[in-house]
């Protein structure tokens, strides 16, 4: 069912459709999930990702760290979709891979400027620049994929499903 924000359908929930090739897990493997959801591109837009992720990852086993990750990373990524496209619609989905140890988010917008996502060089005090420096910080890998067939680019995160024992403190 779609959500409207004023006038405007931000969002439509849509059933699995994955944004790469779909590979099966060996016999006896974990079962990977996927689920992928569009929004409108519009300003109010990366809150209703943002709250459609927090829905989706309620029942996988990620952790609360993953999750908020999750939150952020999403919400920096259809931003990015909605200022730097001329995209209507953006699709997000997000998969558990390598037999569930990963949460891999993906961004697909439907055009982009040609130049592709990068970090920009945020000074501290600046308000905007630095959601990929974010994305970056938070993930274990990122990258961007042109769209096989017209316009558009993937933007995908890796985060993982549970931390590590390192919690950066330096000790």
């Amino acid at each position: 069912m779609p959500s409207v924000c004023g006038a405007a359908i931000v969002a439509v929930v849509t059933p699995p459709a994955p944004l790469a090739p779909a590979v099966r897990p060996p016999h006896g493997a974990a079962t990977e999930r996927c689920c992928s959801f569009d929004v409108a591109a519009h300003p109010r837009s990366a809150s209703e990702a943002r709250r459609l992720t927090r829905e989706r990852l309620a029942g996988w086993p990620v952790c609360a760290d993953t999750r908020e990750a999750a939150d952020l990373v999403v919400s920096e990524l259809v931003t990015n979709a909605i200022v730097h496209t001329t995209s209507r619609r953006i699709t997000c989905e997000l998969r558990s891979v390598r037999e569930g140890e990963c949460l891999r988010i993906a961004v697909r917008d439907e055009g982009h400027s040609g130049s592709g996502p990068h970090p920009g060089e945020g000074r501290p005090a600046e308000e905007h620049g630095r959601g990929l420096l974010l994305v970056a910080a938070l993930s274990t890998a990122w990258g961007a994929l042109e769209a096989e067939t017209g316009t558009g680019l993937t933007v995908w995160a890796e985060l993982p499903a549970r931390p590590s024992h390192d919690l950066g403190s330096g000790a």
